[in-house]
């Protein structure tokens, strides 16, 4: 793609935050950290966004730290996608937490922005995919998370059903949903 059409692009982009009221990337997200360089969190060199709160508290959670919605840091999304653009390696950005559906809106305006670069999303949620999709018929910032997101990685971790030889997930009842267009396509197989 030329450099002219990339620019058209990020002013098509442009258009969609004025068309809302507000510069999107000037929000902030609450966020209890930032892996810059994981490879098990999905396919290829990423970055990761553990969100900040979490409804869920499933036992034995790798990241009780992301379960207080008071705990974390607030960090604008544009810095976030700074922070991406800064190292030419990573293929992908991994939303995780805590819980990224809670907060939809930032998570769903920083995965856009992403995908306007190229990367690839994937996105770890204690919820099942049937019920975001309900959710989704009536929730616009729900829906516009789903429809960036490339892989989900979907259900609540069960520490009794842990399995340490299950790829990119902790518990066999948790999927790896590939998305289009916000629908399911197909469960990853790599």
């Amino acid at each position: 793609m030329t450099a002219r059409g990339q620019k058209r692009e990020i002013e098509s982009s442009t258009v969609k935050v004025k068309w809302y009221g507000v510069n999107k990337m000037e929000q902030y997200l609450r966020v209890a950290g930032i892996k810059e360089d994981s490879v098990v969190d999905g396919p290829g060199l990423r970055l990761v966004v553990f969100v900040q709160g979490c409804p869920h508290v499933c036992i034995g959670c790798h990241n009780p730290q992301t379960h207080d919605f008071n705990g974390g840091k607030d960090m604008k999304i544009k810095d976030i996608v700074t922070l991406t653009q800064n190292n030419p390696l990573l293929t992908g950005v991994t939303l995780s937490g805590g819980e990224p559906f809670c907060q939809s809106e930032q998570c769903a305006e920083l995965a856009h922005q992403l995908k306007l670069l190229g990367y690839e999303i994937w996105c770890y949620t204690g919820f099942a995919f049937e019920h975001l999709s309900e959710i989704a018929k009536f929730n616009r910032s729900v829906k516009g998370l789903l429809l960036t997101i490339d892989v989900l990685v979907d259900g609540p971790y069960k520490q009794e059903m842990r399995d340490e030889t299950l790829l990119f997930r902790g518990s066999k009842n948790q999927r790896l949903i590939v998305l289009e267009n916000g629908k399911y396509k197909c469960e990853w197989t790599g």
